[in-house]
């Protein structure tokens, strides 16, 4: 488990996240979402002991993750800057790592290295940013930490890669019960595969929820009726609108209240067509942070 516990972190005079509070449980993956430069680099490496904060602690397992060489043991951090050694490749990096991580895995890393398809003899500076981001996520996982980061781990993956990743970051954290924190800037990067959420917003954590918190209570429909319906008729009838959309005669509208008796409601006025939509991320986040001054242009990004 990681504990965020009221983390504060300055440079000099200038406040780069204050007052964090979350938890990670075990056997969960927490998304952490924020544009480019909201502070999410400077918490995670807050978490993982590179920087010491000001106030605060993290608590890995319930010890304080600073300065703390047996609990660092058990934890990687993907940066978004990829260093390696100069001249180094991944057999050596893995030789390396082997000599700090207790639990490193030849076994899982050259089995790894092959599912990526990547020459583990090859000279890492000669590999593009993608490549050596894949590298670095390869020797991560074979670590076997029990608390993983990942900062930005997308960007430069194509499709297939991204994919592969996530489909291995989410066996990994239910085959382990591992905590694991994947920080991004575009929100679609992180649908569908985390259970909890935070959004960075102004230095805070402006939202700090679970999927399922997030989706109670909402709901999404396609309906078709015969004559006009307006918003304001839904309304009428005991219906709470959050967005309310038309094409021709059919209508796509988002509610708030249970969404079975949004149903019945729905009933009521007789429509030729009534069906129920999931709800994407985005239309909740949307409704969530309604009224809010976030800036969402770069998390909703396509």
């Amino acid at each position: 488990m990681i504990e965020v516990q009221g983390v504060t972190k300055k440079f000099g005079d200038f406040t780069a996240i204050s007052d964090i509070r979350f938890t990670v449980g075990d056997g969960s993956l927490y998304g952490l979402i924020g544009y480019n430069g909201a502070g999410k680099t400077t918490l995670l490496k807050t978490i993982t002991g590179v920087y010491k904060a000001e106030s605060g602690k993290v608590l890995l397992d319930g010890e304080d993750a600073f300065d703390n060489e047996k609990m660092k043991q058990h934890m990687f951090y993907v940066p978004d800057e990829i260093y390696f050694q100069p001249y180094a490749n991944m057999e050596k990096m893995a030789k390396f790592y082997n000599g700090y991580y207790p639990d490193f895995s030849f076994d899982t890393f050259h089995k790894l290295a092959e599912v990526f398809s990547l020459d583990t003899k090859a000279r890492l500076n000669g590999f593009s940013k993608g490549m050596q981001r894949q590298a670095e996520i390869v020797l991560g996982f074979a670590t076997q930490p029990d608390f993983m980061l990942f900062d930005e781990t997308f960007d430069g993956l194509d499709p297939a890669k991204r994919a592969l990743i996530k489909d291995l970051i989410h066996e990994y954290m239910q085959e382990k019960q591992a905590s694991i924190i994947v920080s991004s800037h575009d929100l679609h990067e992180l649908e569908g595969l985390c259970d909890h959420f935070g959004l960075i917003n102004g230095k805070k954590l402006v939202m700090d929820s679970s999927i399922s918190e997030l989706s109670e209570n909402r709901a999404k429909f396609r309906l078709v009726f015969q004559n006009d319906v307006t918003e304001d008729d839904l309304k009428r009838h005991g219906i709470d609108v959050k967005s309310f959309k038309r094409d021709g005669k059919m209508l796509i509208i988002t509610t708030k209240g249970d969404e079975k008796e949004t149903a019945r409601k729905l009933e009521e006025l007789a429509p030729a067509v009534v069906e129920s939509m999931p709800l994407t991320l985005e239309e909740v986040f949307l409704d969530e942070m309604e009224g809010t001054d976030y800036d969402f242009a770069e998390i909703f990004q396509k």
